[in-house]
């Protein structure tokens, strides 16, 4: 072993008690997803997408309000832009084969019904729009498809790059994190839709990205250190890169609370997929893709480059 063994935090022996902990939330989510299923968005499900412009700025639990009274229950209203645009989705088919008509022709109901309950107040038509309930099973498909390919192509990558065992253990971290952030917005009921989507892509990344550093050391400690077991060497290798793993994750974590915060509504759920995908990321690089490593029983040999046939012929005086 290394001098630098006295300083090694030993993070491998909490490793079953990480596995059960992972266990318990994958389980959790995936019964989550059996009883409530996840609420999906206007863009998976269907429905009519309208932005209004408001010479001054309205409150907008009294539009929700107002709509409501106007019989559209259930639409979902939140600033776009700035405080006097408005954005309101409402789900459901609209009926009508011509989407545009029934586009324009459902924009300028609700605009009028707010017109009626706001007389002090001048309201504009900026868009109208018609998702089909056919799109949006599209775009489930199309969604889903996205992912796989991710897994697939990122799989093979490390597997090239590194050695199976490496591609096994960011497989299977990467898996655990997208089904902890989605178990999340199903057991919340969080509006899952394109947004939200696009931050579970970008957790795949991140977390791939934040493995990769972490493999990189691994194996090269498994060529410079001459003894040791596979945890040792893998406790090493996450102790010299966890400095970099805590500033990046905490830099990128500070910009998200920002975005949480000050954001708006627009976008609070993707922060808060890239919040929960990011810290359950960081969480899977040291406990899950690494300990797999350590029980598929990583070792020098497996690093070893194969040798060529006829090598040792060559080699022979």
């Amino acid at each position: 072993m290394t001098s630098q063994s006295e300083k090694v935090i030993h993070f491998m022996r909490w490793s079953r008690v990480a596995a059960a902990l992972s266990l318990f939330l994958i389980l959790g989510s995936i019964v989550s997803f059996f009883v409530k299923g996840l609420n999906l968005g206007l863009d998976f499900t269907g429905g009519t997408l309208i932005e209004l412009h408001y010479e001054k700025a309205p409150n907008l639990e009294a539009v929700r309000t107002q709509l409501t009274e106007a019989g559209y229950a259930g639409a979902v209203v939140v600033h776009f832009g700035s405080e006097n645009e408005l954005l309101v989705r409402l789900r459901g088919d609209v009926g009508e084969s011509d989407v545009e008509r029934a586009a324009a022709n459902m924009g300028e109901r609700i605009t009028q019904a707010l017109r009626d309950a706001t007389p002090d107040n001048t309201i504009d038509l900026m868009r109208s729009e018609v998702i089909g309930a056919q799109m949006g099973e599209e775009l489930v498909n199309d969604g889903l498809l996205g992912v796989l390919t991710a897994f697939a192509g990122i799989f093979l990558y490390v597997a090239v790059r590194f050695q199976k065992k490496f591609s096994v253990g960011a497989l299977v971290g990467l898996v655990h994190d997208v089904i902890i952030v989605l178990g999340m917005f199903s057991v919340f009921q969080l509006e899952f839709d394109l947004t939200v989507l696009a931050a579970v892509l970008a957790v795949i990344g991140y977390s791939i990205n934040d493995t990769i550093v972490v493999a990189d050391r691994i194996r090269e400690n498994f060529r410079l250190i001459r003894e040791g077991t596979t945890a040792e060497i893998i406790d090493i290798s996450l102790t010299q890169t966890l400095g970099r793993t805590l500033v990046t994750s905490g830099t990128t974590l500070i910009v998200l609370f920002a975005l949480l915060f000050v954001g708006g509504e627009l976008i609070r759920n993707f922060s808060i997929a890239l919040i929960v995908g990011i810290a359950v990321g960081t969480y899977s690089t040291i406990y899950i893709a690494s300990a797999i490593m350590m029980w598929l029983n990583l070792s020098k040999e497996d690093l070893m480059p194969p040798v060529k046939e006829g090598a040792e012929l060559d080699e022979m005086p």
